[in-house]
């Protein structure tokens, strides 16, 4: 018995070894590969080259997305260490996004809330704050999108009450940096129905985006229900469409149904008659 033991912890430990090989190995490659590509000059960014550098992309995703070009690059400039972190030169991965289920490109590894934790790795820096865009697009972050595009405070306390950090002073961090370097000159405001569209696009795809296990009451039928002066809610449904199939304002959905945010689901009623 105890020799069986013994084989056994024999067997855990080489297989831990080996694993952490595997790991250490991966990282070799990916490295190796990243210096090949840049023959071993990595850009020694100031903050003020490394935002010149990226504001670029940074504010082609506010306008896309509606997130503020402030956030994102006070995100990339914090995350990455100005471009200088070993995330940031072997994996492009400026953000410290970690890999997730539904990740299935390389992995960079090292230890952060655990152990050898598993970091995305992606092919340029672009891709980087591309996939930065759509990482948010999940429920979680949902009420941040109907925010303005140029409320940077409201971003920052906000990605702190989702979770996106644990550190308290993250909200914090992110306003002293924009406020530091004026990062808020990239933001710009939208109009009442630029900002109606550009949510209704953004959290329809959110909604997409939703594994369709969790999704509860899906219509078989894309016929409007409606029961006498209400509408019920199908799969896809968006405040802004359905105001607009009943020839209402979103303002005036939302008084209609004492509404405080735009948040639907699938079988809710709304009434859609003054």
């Amino acid at each position: 018995m105890k020799k069986l033991i013994i084989a056994c912890l024999s067997l855990l430990i080489f297989a831990s070894c080996t694993s952490k090989k595997s790991l250490h190995q991966q990282n070799k490659q990916i490295e190796k590969s990243a210096n090949k590509q840049t023959s071993g000059n990595y850009a020694n960014y100031t903050v003020d080259s490394y935002i010149q550098r990226f504001k670029g992309i940074a504010i082609t995703e506010m306008n896309r997305y509606g997130i503020p070009a402030s956030i994102t690059m006070a995100q990339a400039i914090l995350e990455s260490g100005v471009g200088k972190s070993d995330l940031a030169k072997y994996a492009n991965n400026h953000f410290g996004i970690k890999c997730t289920s539904d990740w299935n490109g390389k992995g960079y590894y090292k230890d952060d809330d655990k152990k050898d934790d598993c970091f995305r790795v992606y092919k340029n820096p672009e891709e980087s704050f591309r996939d930065h865009s759509e990482f948010l697009k999940r429920k979680r972050y949902a009420f941040l999108f109907e925010l303005d595009k140029n409320d940077y405070v409201g971003w920052a306390k906000g990605l702190k009450q989702a979770g996106y950090a644990t550190n308290p002073k993250y909200p914090d961090l992110l306003i002293s940096l924009i406020e530091r370097y004026n990062l808020s000159q990239f933001d710009r405001g939208e109009g009442k129905y630029e900002k109606i569209k550009r949510e209704d696009r953004v959290l329809t795809d959110i909604n997409k985006n939703i594994p369709n296990e969790k999704r509860k009451d899906k219509p078989t039928d894309a016929t409007p229900i409606i029961t006498g002066d209400n509408y019920i809610v199908q799969q896809n449904d968006t405040l802004y469409n359905i105001s607009k199939r009943f020839g209402l304002t979103v303002d005036e959905l939302k008084a209609l149904n004492n509404m405080t945010d735009n948040t639907i689901k699938i079988g809710q009623e709304l009434r859609v008659k003054k």
